[in-house]
């Protein structure tokens, strides 16, 4: 099908050994045939501005922007996610990761997206989801999106591709292409419960700091 655009990690990927080293973190894997460590990406959570930054778009399709992708996957999957877009990770560049189904345990039951530069065509219905974040902790809100969606995008190699997507994939998709514009789904709440919760979240942080 054409929006599997990135292989299954039964195929690319066999994780066999998690290691410390130098305080980073490594994922020992098997890629393309060749051993491989793809590092885990640490993760920005509100409020660092980092989070409101525009990613740029991509440009260069090449062996670096494989192993981002792989990286923004295995690093969502260790963090319990279905999705993660490369400014979580502090990586300024129109890319995002997908699973829906990340928490399964055997591998070969994943089906992991990459999707390059995606930009939303089309959107029709509506329906409303309590949604969460890896970026924002502790805090889940019903939120209303686009029941259905039409995304344009590339794939890791640089080819042109697009999907219609309904339900949980429509909404993922729209809250992380919201991350490539600097937004987070809070964004989105009333104003007045907005600035509740930021307040809120943002004590949290320091306390945590």
């Amino acid at each position: 099908m054409s929006f599997f655009i990135f292989h299954r990690l039964c195929l690319n990927m066999n994780l066999v050994k998690i290691k410390a080293d130098n305080s980073k973190i490594y994922a020992r894997a098997v890629v393309f045939g060749l051993k491989k460590e793809m590092a885990l990406l640490d993760i920005y959570t509100f409020p660092d501005p980092i989070l409101r930054q525009q990613a740029a778009a991509v440009t260069v399709f090449d062996q670096e922007l494989d192993e981002t992708a792989q990286s923004m996957l295995e690093t969502m999957y260790v963090s319990s996610g279905i999705g993660l877009a490369a400014i979580q990770a502090g990586i300024l560049k129109k890319i995002i990761v997908i699973d829906l189904n990340s928490g399964e345990e055997e591998i070969s039951h994943r089906e992991p997206h990459v999707f390059i530069n995606p930009k939303i065509v089309k959107k029709s219905g509506n329906t409303v989801s309590e949604e969460g974040c890896l970026s924002v902790i502790e805090f889940r809100a019903e939120v209303e999106r686009a029941e259905k969606i039409t995304v344009e995008f590339q794939d890791v190699t640089g080819n042109a591709q697009k999907m219609d997507a309904e339900d949980m994939m429509a909404i993922c998709l729209q809250h992380e292409i919201d991350h490539l514009n600097g937004i987070l789904f809070i964004d989105h709440l009333p104003l007045l419960k907005q600035k509740m919760v930021k307040k809120r979240l943002t004590k949290l942080a320091k306390a945590e700091a």
